[in-house]
């Protein structure tokens, strides 16, 4: 399944493939001159998937070099990606040479700002192998790193020029992490896509087979990522750098991003700090009258019966409002925010920082000192 990304000539194709990564090769190929190629992953991905990314694009008449960076949450920083950079330069890189990010979402982040930055800019393929990076972070050409104050505090808009998200790479998924992945794909249900959030509830039952070993199938995650990245692609080529309407994509990340700031990197993953945000946010919006309780009990319901959190562990409160009070998003002490209005429905709202308080008054089990 092909999904274009409408960028006014800058576009690039999302490729949802049922199969594995045997035609990565020839789909770079389309859009790619051949030549050299460096193939960016961490030692757990690429002990799984680094030999088959090497030979469909040698196959294809690439000829590609692996570069090795560290997995996990607390290594997107920016000292990994100088390293990165440095070793992409000590490879031999040129502005012509491709650089494919093999990995989640911190590999595609930490690669794309590496991509972006190098040289000025060398082609960018995304590879994402887990279904958060399928359904969010892969697409849309958001980079960066973190830093001791925030999430992704670092980084530069860069679109890739292909995605490739091969739905047979979810096989070797932790439970866990697939079912954080379901907390991008509830959200863009309830942006702008109310039969994708009747999947995620109709799916409900099975998702509580993750714990064990019976997956979603391939089917039902393949109409997932497709839905999800139909969503995000038709928000981004409106609005590529964030100035209007992609700020709806940030449903659940105001909350999102401070309890995964106070908890400490890796202590939640990305997707259940954001199912966590979504479920916070619409209680918030049911408060302001922008929603009534019904549908935050529904969004709720469906987060738990998908096997996500709905509150975070006890965190200060005085930890939570410093980490949401510095939000790279605001301007002028405003920010702009997503309000739930329905399940395919949401609006804008410029609010005022003073209101956050009150958006994380609806966390439970906040710790007062």
């Amino acid at each position: 399944m092909l999904i274009p990304v409408d960028l006014q000539g800058r576009g690039y194709p999302i490729h949802v493939v049922d199969g594995d990564l045997s035609l990565l090769g020839a789909a770079m190929a389309a859009v790619l001159p051949t030549g050299p190629v460096a193939v960016v992953t961490n030692p757990v991905v690429g002990a799984l998937y680094l030999d088959a990314a090497l030979q469909s694009t040698a196959a294809a008449g690439f000829q590609p070099f692996a570069v090795e960076i560290p997995d996990g949450e607390r290594h997107k920083t920016v000292q990994t990606w100088a390293r990165l950079v440095d070793d992409l330069l000590a490879a031999g890189l040129r502005r012509t040479t491709p650089v494919v990010a093999l990995g989640g979402g911190v590999t595609g982040d930490i690669t794309g700002f590496a991509a972006a930055s190098a040289l000025r800019g060398v082609p960018l393929v995304q590879v994402p192998t887990s279904l958060l990076a399928m359904v969010d972070s892969a697409v849309g050409g958001k980079t960066g790193v973190n830093t001791r104050l925030g999430k992704n505090q670092v980084g530069a808009f860069y679109q890739p020029r292909l995605v490739y998200a091969a739905i047979q790479t979810l096989h070797t998924l932790q439970p866990a992490e697939l079912r954080s992945g379901l907390g991008e794909v509830i959200k863009h249900g309830v942006l702008a896509d109310p039969a994708l959030f009747e999947l995620c509830e109709a799916q409900a039952d099975a998702s509580r087979h993750m714990r064990s070993e019976a997956p979603l199938s391939d089917a039902v995650l393949g109409e997932m990522v497709a839905r999800s990245c139909r969503v995000k692609a038709n928000i981004v080529g409106s609005d590529e750098r964030e100035s209007g309407l992609r700020a709806v994509l940030n449903l659940g990340h105001t909350v999102g991003h401070a309890v995964e700031t106070a908890a400490g990197y890796g202590a939640l993953r990305h997707g259940e700090c954001v199912a966590i945000g979504l479920v916070a946010e619409t209680r918030w919006a049911v408060s302001r009258g922008a929603c009534d309780a019904g549908l935050a009990s529904r969004i709720e319901h469906a987060v738990r019966a998908l096997g996500l959190p709905v509150d975070p562990p006890p965190l200060r409160r005085l930890d939570l409002e410093r980490a949401v009070g510095y939000d790279k998003k605001a301007a002028r002490g405003m920010l702009s925010t997503a309000v739930v209005e329905r399940i395919g429905a949401v609006h804008l709202e410029s609010i005022d920082l003073q209101e956050l308080p009150h958006m994380l008054s609806h966390l439970s089990g906040l710790l007062e000192t």
